[in-house]
C-alpha cells in the first residue's frame, strides 16, 4: 500500500504534470528551478512506487527543458550553452536602464538555477545509469563556471548573479550571497573532475557571511551540508570543517526565523520558501548530532499548513502554483531530491 505522504506527493506532481503540459505533445510552460525539483520528485517517486511511469516522465521532463529552455538545440550537447530562467518577460537589453523590480521578472540565467539543474541531472544520472546526463551535467557546469566567475583583481573571484541568455553580459554584476556555496556543495557532488572550480568556490566562500534569516535560504544551509557530508562520507571529497560551518549559520537564521510570524495569513506567506525551510529540516533530520533539533518540528507545521486546502485558496498560493505544489511534493518525498547515492 502506497503511504499517505507518497500518495499526497503523486497527487500534486500529476496535477503540475498536467498543468504544465509535460502529458501533452506541445509544452512550452517550462520554469528552471521548478522543473529541476519536479525531475527529482519524479525519480523519488519511482523508487516509492516502483511505477516506471513515473521515471518516464523525469526523462520527458528533461527532455522538455532542454527543448524549451535551451538557447540552442544541439542534441549532443543541450546544456553547453547554459539554460535559460524562464521567466515571463524578455531579458533587459543592452541599452535599456535597470529597473530592479522589474529585473525579477526577466529572463536571463541565473548560477543558482542551473546548479539546480546539475544536481537534478545527476541524481537522474545515478537513478538510470545513463553516462550522457553526466556528461551534460558536466558540461553545464563548465559553462555555468566560466560565464559566472570573473577576476576581481587582486587574485581574488567573484560572480555574477545574472546574465544574459547568451551568456556575455551581467545582468544583475552583485554576488549571491549562498552562490559559492552552492557551486561548492553541487559541484563536488556531480562534478568532480572540475577542480579548478570547485578551489575557486571554495576560495569565495566565507562561512561567517551565510547567515540568513529567509527561511528559503536557511533551507539551502541545511540541505548543502547534508549534501556535502554525504559526500565527505562516500566519498572522501570535500571540507569536513564545512557541514558544521554550515548547521552554524543555519541556526543563526533559525532562532531570528522562529521571531516571525507562522501565524500570518496565508495570502500573506510565501509557501515555497517556507516549503524550502522544511526541506532542510527534512535533510537535518538524517544529520548526526545536529545542533538545530530543536527546530526540526517547524517541518510538520509548515508542511500541515500548506497541506491544507483552506490555505491554498488564494491568490498568493496560485500566482506561484507551480512551484509551491513541487516543493511540497519534495517536502513529502525528499528522498529524490535529497539522497546523493
Amino acid at each position: 500500500m502506497v503511504e499517505t505522504r507518497t500518495k499526497q506527493a503523486a497527487d500534486l506532481m500529476e496535477q503540475f504534470a498536467e498543468r504544465t503540459g509535460l502529458t501533452e505533445r506541445n509544452a512550452d510552460r517550462r520554469y528552471l528551478w521548478t522543473d529541476a525539483f519536479a525531475v527529482c520528485n519524479f525519480i523519488a517517486l519511482r523508487r516509492a512506487t516502483k511505477v516506471a511511469r513515473w521515471g518516464a516522465l523525469a526523462s520527458k521532463l528533461v527532455e522538455r527543458v532542454h527543448q524549451v529552455l535551451g538557447p540552442h538545440h544541439d542534441v549532443e550537447h543541450p546544456t553547453a550553452a547554459g539554460l535559460r530562467i524562464g521567466k515571463k518577460l524578455p531579458e533587459r537589453r543592452p541599452n535599456e536602464p535597470f529597473d530592479e523590480r522589474l529585473e525579477w521578472d526577466r529572463d536571463g540565467q541565473y548560477f543558482h538555477y542551473l546548479t539546480k539543474w546539475i544536481h537534478a541531472l545527476g541524481q537522474l544520472a545515478r537513478d538510470t545509469n545513463q553516462p550522457k546526463l553526466s556528461r551534460w551535467a558536466c558540461e553545464l557546469g563548465e559553462t555555468a563556471h566560466r560565464a559566472f566567475v570573473y577576476d576581481a583583481g587582486g587574485g581574488k573571484k567573484r560572480m555574477y548573479w545574472k546574465m544574459s541568455i547568451d551568456l556575455k553580459r551581467p545582468l544583475v554584476p552583485s554576488m549571491g550571497q549562498h552562490d559559492p556555496l552552492d557551486g561548492y556543495v553541487t559541484y563536488l557532488a556531480t562534478c568532480s573532475d572540475l577542480i579548478v572550480a570547485i578551489a575557486e568556490f571554495a576560495a569565495m566562500i566565507e562561512p561567517r557571511s551565510l547567515a540568513t534569516a529567509d527561511p528559503l535560504g536557511i533551507g539551502g544551509l541545511l540541505v548543502d551540508a547534508y549534501r556535502l557530508q554525504q559526500v565527505i562520507d562516500h566519498h572522501g571529497r570535500g571540507d569536513r570543517r564545512m557541514p558544521d560551518a554550515l548547521l552554524t549559520a543555519a541556526l543563526v537564521g533559525l532562532r531570528a526565523f522562529e521571531q516571525q510570524e507562522l501565524r500570518a495569513p496565508a495570502q500573506h506567506r510565501l509557501a515555497f520558501r517556507e516549503l524550502g525551510l522544511a526541506l532542510g529540516l527534512a535533510a537535518c533530520e538524517s544529520l548526526h548530532g545536529v545542533v538545530c533539533e530543536r527546530y526540526l518540528p517547524l517541518r510538520k507545521d509548515i508542511e500541515g499548513f500548506w497541506l491544507d486546502p483552506a490555505n491554498r485558496a488564494n491568490d498568493t498560493w496560485r500566482e506561484h502554483e507551480d512551484i509551491n505544489e513541487v516543493m511540497l511534493a519534495t517536502c513529502l518525498v525528499p528522498d529524490g531530491f535529497l539522497r546523493e547515492a
